[in-house]
């Protein structure tokens, strides 16, 4: 007898979070829905903290795939809506806990919405506070309105109470309908990190879905980005390129131009004001001004993940 698929792909991503990867395991445990058909999937993205040893040592139901070379992101939650088997896969990074009711929200959200091909929860940082979790696609109009400093009021889509559709929500906690996954080819790889999930739901737009956020379901995204610049430059330049490589990727040469000389002002002007603020990282802020403004200039993680191979 064939067994029945499940409804739920819990799909996770690890890379040397081992406190977090069985924090975010247990928040799986405790909040998923009776009812609900499931399968755990946990990629280790060749962790060296011995993250694999201890999924194994949970045992049970989690299916592990061990990675032996670091890949990116996009890759990565690519590679577990391939292995997955559930009509809905929730993306999840290490850093992420579900809280009680988040999971059963996100698949009424998708179950309500035939057109909804994905569901971000409202993300919370590691207080409890709530963050800004899905946006606009990017392009000049947002990159006006950040050197406007209007970013929040203008780009910013995670807002209110109740669902509603948005241009794209963040990986970290996200709700994919696998079938709309599939007729694009899931992610794309050539995004190591960020901008990976704005790229997978500008073609799921670009083809007739939607995305939706749900704030009826929250998810707690711990922050583990550190502002030592030293530190942070690969990810900086990380960020950068990838908003280059979706811009070259979805407008014309001249809107991505566009896009860095006014991304390089906001975060010039916040590295000015920063030299008179307490507490402003403006070391940081340059940085990002310049690599907004020469995103083929550095470091990557990339590039690091490639060296440490």
């Amino acid at each position: 007898m064939t067994p029945v698929a499940p409804t739920l792909s819990y799909c996770v991503v690890n890379t040397n979070g081992r406190e977090y990867l069985l924090a975010c395991l247990a928040a799986i445990e405790r909040t998923h829905p009776a009812g609900i058909e499931r399968e755990i999937l946990v990629l280790d993205n060749a962790s060296t903290d011995g993250s694999a040893e201890a999924v194994r040592e949970l045992g049970g139901e989690i299916r592990l795939i061990a990675l032996e070379r670091r890949t990116g992101k996009a890759e990565n939650d690519s590679t577990l809506m391939r292995e997955a088997t559930g009509r809905y896969c929730l993306l999840l990074n290490e850093d992420s806990e579900l809280r009680p009711g988040a999971a059963e929200a996100l698949v009424e959200a998708l179950d309500t919405d035939p057109k909804a091909a994905a569901a971000t929860p409202q993300l919370l940082d590691s207080s409890g506070a709530p963050v800004a979790c899905a946006w606009r696609f990017p392009g000049v109009g947002t990159a006006l309105a950040g050197a406007l400093f209007l970013h929040r009021w203008l780009t910013v889509q995670s807002k209110g109470p109740i669902t509603r559709r948005v241009d794209w929500g963040q990986s970290s906690a996200l709700l994919v309908r696998r079938q709309a996954a599939a007729e694009v080819g899931y992610m794309d790889p050539e995004f190591f990190v960020y901008y990976d999930e704005c790229d997978f739901a500008k073609r799921l737009a670009k083809v007739g879905w939607n995305s939706l956020f749900v704030p009826a379901a929250e998810a707690i995204h711990h922050d583990q980005l550190s502002t030592d610049l030293a530190k942070g430059l690969p990810r900086i330049v990380e960020f950068h390129r990838n908003r280059d490589l979706y811009m070259r990727k979805h407008h014309r040469w001249a809107a991505g131009l566009a896009v860095r000389v006014l991304t390089s002002w906001s975060y010039a002007a916040r590295a000015l004001a920063a030299t008179v603020l307490p507490h402003q990282p403006a070391s940081v802020h340059w940085a990002h001004a310049r690599q907004a403004l020469s995103p083929g200039h550095g470091e990557s993680l990339r590039e690091r993940a490639s060296s440490e191979a």
